[in-house]
């Protein structure tokens, strides 16, 4: 049974699956608009959102956000892989039916959402990187502290103030923890641990700071040296693990690049600035457009002024 969306909130939107491969991916729809699919951090499930900026968004899109194959509410084999993450994302858009999404990820679905995007370009419009990094080399690399404290079991209060947010600003531990509240005013939450072994390979891999992506393949950075699809970059003014400094080195060789950079900020942004970095995207998505037919560009036009 299709469930009507625009009845649903970010933290009403109820469980659905569909199933591909012999496994189930798990997603919630909710808001209206053109479709936006939004990528996970990693050790994260779908409750791990912040639901205000979910909700802020759903104002003008309709927004799936879902569980990786084996994580959360999702079954099958978990991996953190670029292309595996891809192809849930591609597998989950092509059965519920999207023709083109705004691919958005955060963290480590940033890898995600571009290594989509480069696959399957013509089923993108547009690409959200918050709190991630391009591929490539990195000229800023991250710091240690973010391995040391990604690396336990539980996070604390402060472990999540370290990796998310910006501890050293009393403003940014104040959002945080009113993030952090909106996150756990959920009724029901799954923080469901990442199996060890996908924490294990996901460190290995992350833990050459010339790339976070392991095989040092150029074909992802050479894809959007060239594309057409506009591409916006949020990121906190300190984020430990992917600086921002590795998006202001592209500012002149990715010709559709977009970058924000938020003050006194982490990791999180989104959670940060929640209401901000929502209207931030939809300024984003309404005032840019691939080079596509003028009647598919009025569409996507009227899809956000209605």
């Amino acid at each position: 049974m299709q469930l009507d969306p625009t009845s649903y909130s970010a933290l009403t939107a109820p469980n659905q699956v569909v199933t591909v491969d012999d496994r189930d991916i798990a997603y919630r729809t909710f808001g209206s608009g053109p479709d936006m699919v939004l990528c996970l951090r990693f050790r994260g499930t779908m409750d791990m959102w912040d639901p205000l900026f979910l909700d802020s968004l759903a104002q003008n899109f309709r927004v799936t956000v879902f569980d990786y194959s084996g994580l959360g509410y999702s079954t099958g084999t978990p991996s953190y892989a670029k292309v595996a993450m891809a192809k849930d994302v591609n597998d989950l858009v092509t059965a519920l039916g999207y023709e083109t999404v705004i691919i958005g990820g955060w963290s480590l679905g940033g890898f995600a959402a571009m290594t989509f995007t480069a696959m399957y370009p013509e089923k993108v419009s547009h690409v959200l990187a918050i709190g991630t990094m391009p591929p490539g080399p990195m000229v800023k690399p991250y710091e240690q502290l973010f391995f040391e404290t990604a690396g336990k079991p539980q996070y604390s209060r402060e472990d999540e103030h370290i990796l998310f947010f910006e501890p050293i600003s009393e403003l940014s531990r104040q959002l945080g923890d009113r993030s952090i509240a909106r996150i756990a005013s959920r009724t029901e939450v799954t923080d469901l641990a990442t199996p060890a072994e996908v924490f294990m390979t996901s460190v290995a891999a992350a833990t050459d700071p010339s790339s976070p992506y392991p095989d040092h393949d150029r074909s992802y950075r050479d894809f959007f040296e060239r594309t057409d699809i506009p591409v916006l970059a949020l990121s906190g003014d300190h984020d430990i693990i992917f600086p921002v400094e590795n998006w202001y080195a592209l500012n002149q060789i990715w010709p559709t690049l977009f970058v924000v950079t938020y003050p006194r900020s982490g990791h999180g942004p989104q959670h940060q600035y929640p209401v901000m970095a929502a209207e931030m995207i939809t300024s984003f998505v309404r005032h840019t457009a691939r080079k596509m037919p003028t009647s598919e560009k009025n569409k996507r036009r009227e899809a956000l002024t209605d």
